[in-house]
């Protein structure tokens, strides 16, 4: 199959996902959800992140999610590390690969990391060190690449030096991530071509927001601009906390529904993910927003109601021995109205 007849879905769900959750969502079941997700035939998960339980208290249980999760040996399970303290716990955890995050922004990257980008970099220079020799996977993510709500529009010229800088360290993978949902099917297609010339399209994720709705689109355009891989959230939940406004990530079920319709692979298996999005509102008590859970595959054929009436051919005369009862007993409408001026009292004047 060519690379134009499929597609790579990466699950972030349980980390992305349920970071922002008021209810923390129990260790056994974010093991449960982790397990049924590589059972549904994902090659990548994100399942947790290394950070501070008092900047995160939703994911404080990332070392014992990572040990009592069953591996698949065809599944990458990814941990997100913000410094080298949380790679080296992430590692000691047995993550497969750690996911390295700084901001385009300046602005978002002091909000979300506490730190300046250039001190962002330092960290992952250590943390790339400390990974030497472990064979653990580093993956390097570029937020806000397609728009910051504090500074607004990133300049291409900005995300390409992101990027190289990445790749001079050594990190491998490279993830585009509009974080805020700011992103345009124009704007994408411009910014992963460009991003293509320095990092191959196996190695390029591009992770998209759905905040005003175009997150599906966004994918399209992506994808015929030569992206393949995609990180999408069960029941499209996640959004930064730290961006106003954002909402949650793509949906995964709806996205793969999507490539479905168009013939597109994606190696997933939907009904599966259908019944754990159903299941999603049960663990973090409220409704998700993913669409094709709530209404039904297209394929999903409902019978007729049976006591529908029977409904004339089309161009046939509906023929009736009486007239329409709005016409018997001639012009009663008028009448009435008739009899209503009559009955209205007179306004007095003076």
């Amino acid at each position: 199959m060519s690379a134009a007849d499929r597609i790579l879905v990466q699950e972030v769900a349980p980390r992305d996902g349920l970071q922002i959750e008021t209810v923390f969502v129990e260790t056994s079941d974010k093991i449960a959800l982790i397990d049924a997700l590589s059972r549904a035939g994902f090659s990548r998960i994100e399942v947790s992140s290394f950070v501070s339980p008092r900047a995160v208290p939703a994911l404080r249980d990332a070392e014992e999610v990572f040990a009592g999760i069953t591996r698949r040996p065809d599944t990458i399970y990814v941990a997100l590390v913000p410094n080298v303290k949380g790679a080296e716990r992430a590692m000691a955890a047995r993550a497969d690969e750690l996911n390295l995050v700084m901001s385009a922004s300046e602005t978002h990257n002091r909000a979300n990391m506490g730190m300046a980008c250039e001190n962002s970099l330092i960290a992952f220079a250590r943390i790339v060190e400390a990974s030497r020799g472990t064979g653990t996977r580093l993956n390097g993510t570029v937020a806000t690449a397609f728009g910051c709500p504090f500074e607004g529009r990133q300049a291409p010229e900005r995300i390409a030096e992101i990027v190289s800088r990445y790749l001079a360290l050594g990190i491998e993978g490279i993830t585009l991530a509009d974080t805020t949902g700011m992103a345009n099917p124009r704007q994408v297609g411009e910014l992963v071509r460009a991003t293509l010339r320095q990092v191959p399209a196996e190695r390029l994720t591009l992770h998209f927001h759905d905040t005003r709705g175009l997150g599906l689109a966004n994918v399209l355009a992506a994808r015929e601009a030569g992206a393949i891989r995609f990180d999408a959230a069960l029941g499209g939940l996640g959004g930064c906390p730290f961006a106003p406004g954002a909402s949650g990530n793509i949906c995964t079920e709806d996205l793969v529904n999507l490539c479905h319709e168009m013939g597109i692979a994606t190696g997933l298996d939907l009904d599966a993910l259908l019944t754990l999005s159903r299941g999603l509102p049960r663990l973090v008590g409220h409704a998700v927003p993913g669409q094709v859970a709530k209404a039904g595959r297209p394929c999903d054929l409902h019978p007729p109601r049976a006591s529908l009436p029977e409904t004339p051919a089309a161009g046939s005369l509906v023929r009736s021995d009486r007239p329409p009862k709005s016409l018997e007993g001639g012009n009663h409408v008028h009448r009435r109205a008739s009899r209503y001026r009559r009955q209205r009292p007179r306004l007095r004047r003076g």
